[in-house]
């Protein structure tokens, strides 16, 4: 109705004045076709042109929301509920605990790690009194290699000087306990290195797996307290202590975060203004949930597909007819002001109006006379786009609350 009372402004009241006042007809309610017939057939046509330039250039939806998503709360491994720290609807910073899971037999594995770090410190403890023991033995055997050694030496001697004196026997004997007496030293000298070779390569890399085995236990611990990953409220939160919670199969509840649906407006416009849609382009938007409010917005992201086109491999071949209803133009909106969306409930059903622009265009380029009265047009109409945008949030209460009784 405004388009066509803009529009007779300029086709039937000059011809309802010039017929009138000019030819001096008589115009009445039966012949106001006929002597009108000129006007009225502009202000048709005129006004199925500016509707078509309003909508085009200047998109609207009522198709728009600020959309948000839930985040099951879940465990990261089965187990019976133990202890819950929250309740339905409680609010909850980031990091602090939701509920526990019976952690008996994590606490028993992390136990066992710590005290299989205790052994390989006592064995480390105990190498090293090996490595003690054996350099007390490496001085035992040379003393006793060196005794031997004397030993023989004398024998020898005393032989040289008197071939009777000491027998052949004696001196087989004592070149025996010689060789013994070596082997004795090498043996230690060979216990002391595997003593030292298990304190500093065996027995660290075997603290190194406990320590690892310990970490692992308390990483399976950890795991038994289900903790916020962030901010938010707990709904639909219906745990009970004693409840077998799956993570594949049975959530505890639903966490929605503090800061969803309140950063911006998800709106689909229709297919036909896919070439018009443009990130940076002002926008307006009111919500059923803030009414009479209109929202500066601006265009941030438009996405470059049409979401109702996708198709998943299937047994049977796509036929395109068979398709739903033709998709949106997925746009998204945010406020132009910070806290634009403060009040608005997340979900709220919203109608948004997009305007195109082309005050720069006009200012940078050097277009022709008539293309560019046709661009101050198209943004001059914008007024109207704007005006009806504001007469449907002032009668959106009155057809929500009045008209449809809700």
């Amino acid at each position: 109705m405004l388009e066509v009372a803009l529009c007779s402004l300029f086709t039937i009241l000059p011809d309802f004045l010039f017929r009138r006042y000019w030819q001096g007809r008589q115009i009445t309610m039966y012949s106001i076709w006929y002597e009108l017939r000129w006007g009225l057939t502009a202000c048709l046509m005129l006004t199925v042109v500016l509707i078509t330039i309003i909508f085009y250039y200047h998109p609207s939806t009522t198709s728009a929301a600020p959309l948000f998503r839930t985040v099951a709360i879940l465990p990261e491994t089965n187990g019976r509920v133990s202890e819950i720290f929250v309740k339905w609807r409680d609010k909850i910073e980031k990091g602090a605990p939701i509920f526990k899971l019976d952690s008996t037999k994590q606490e028993a594995d992390l136990e066992l790690a710590k005290r299989r770090i205790v052994e390989v410190d006592a064995a480390m403890v105990m190498a090293q009194a090996d490595i003690a023991a054996a350099e007390g033995k490496i001085i035992e055997a040379k003393g006793a290699l060196q005794q031997a050694q004397d030993e023989l030496d004398t024998k020898q001697e005393l032989r040289q000087r008197n071939a009777g004196v000491v027998a052949e026997r004696e001196i087989e004997r004592l070149t025996v306990m010689l060789d013994g007496r070596k082997g004795a030293v090498a043996g230690a000298d060979a216990a002391k290195q595997a003593a030292e070779t298990r304190l500093s390569t065996l027995l660290p890399a075997q603290k190194a797996s406990a320590d690892a085995a310990l970490k692992q236990a308390q990483v399976e611990l950890d795991k038994t307290v289900v903790y916020a990953g962030f901010s938010g409220l707990v709904e639909q939160f219906t745990l009970r202590v004693g409840d077998i919670v799956n993570p594949f199969m049975r959530p505890a509840g639903l966490l929605i975060p503090a800061e969803a649906g309140r950063q911006q407006l998800t709106a689909g416009f229709n297919q036909i203004e896919a070439q018009v849609m443009r990130v940076g382009m002002p926008a307006e938007a009111t919500c059923a949930s803030k009414p009479m409010v209109i929202i500066p917005m601006v265009v941030t992201g438009v996405q470059d597909y049409i979401a109702s086109g996708q198709f998943r491999s299937a047994e049977q071949l796509i036929d395109v007819q068979q398709l739903a209803k033709p998709g949106t133009l997925l746009v998204f909106l945010e406020p132009l002001y910070e806290g634009g969306l403060d009040g608005v409930t997340p979900g709220s059903s919203c109608i948004a109006n997009a305007y195109t622009n082309n005050h720069d265009r006009l200012e940078k380029e050097d277009l022709g006379f008539f293309h560019s009265l046709f661009l101050h047009m198209v943004d001059t109409v914008g007024v109207v786009h704007a005006l009806i945008l504001r007469a449907q949030a002032l009668l959106l209460p009155v057809r929500t609350l009045v008209l449809q009784g809700h």
